[in-house]
């Protein structure tokens, strides 16, 4: 759910759907979220192309087998080279927030946090809800903290309505 959150945040704020490279910034229409995985020879960033256009089950599914292929050493090239942004989640170690580092040429990378119970008010009333921590990194050469912050904020509503990314 979260590599589809970022996705469809990327194509909804434009700005930060960018490259810097040397030369020139570079647009993108889609979005292709490059996913960290840890592997014995270290860290990889397989990426799920289109991201944006995919369902849920078609990014849970390929996500899987892209993980399971990097720690097996087994991916072609264009199968990690590239990406629009990068999402990278340490809440299965019980992390609660981190930052992490920006993949270059990429503009922006999502660091997420694991999800914990707390109290909250929902409707003026106590409840327990689940809460995470997603942290963006922005290469303000590229991104302008501005747009960065709109990012944050789609993604934030799209997490919170999941519905919403099934249309």
């Amino acid at each position: 759910m979260l590599v589809k959150a970022l996705a469809q945040a990327l194509i909804a704020v434009p700005k930060c759907n960018v490259m810097f490279t040397p030369d020139q910034l570079i647009s993108f229409k889609r979005a292709d979220i490059s996913v960290a995985v840890s592997t014995p020879s270290g860290l990889i960033t397989p990426i799920v192309v289109g991201a944006d256009t995919k369902s849920l089950s078609a990014i849970s599914t390929e996500v899987k087998d892209l993980a399971a292929r990097a720690k097996d050493n087994k991916l072609k090239p264009e199968e990690f080279q590239g990406g629009t942004a990068s999402i990278s989640n340490m809440g299965m170690f019980g992390i609660k927030q981190f930052e992490a580092v920006i993949n270059p040429p990429q503009g922006m990378i999502m660091a997420i946090g694991a999800g914990e119970k707390r109290p909250y008010i929902v409707n003026g009333e106590l409840a327990v809800a689940t809460v995470m921590s997603a942290t963006g990194s922005f290469d303000h050469r590229a991104i302008d903290g501005a747009d960065g912050a709109e990012l944050m904020k789609v993604f934030k509503d799209l997490v919170e309505r999941p519905l919403g990314m099934l249309a």
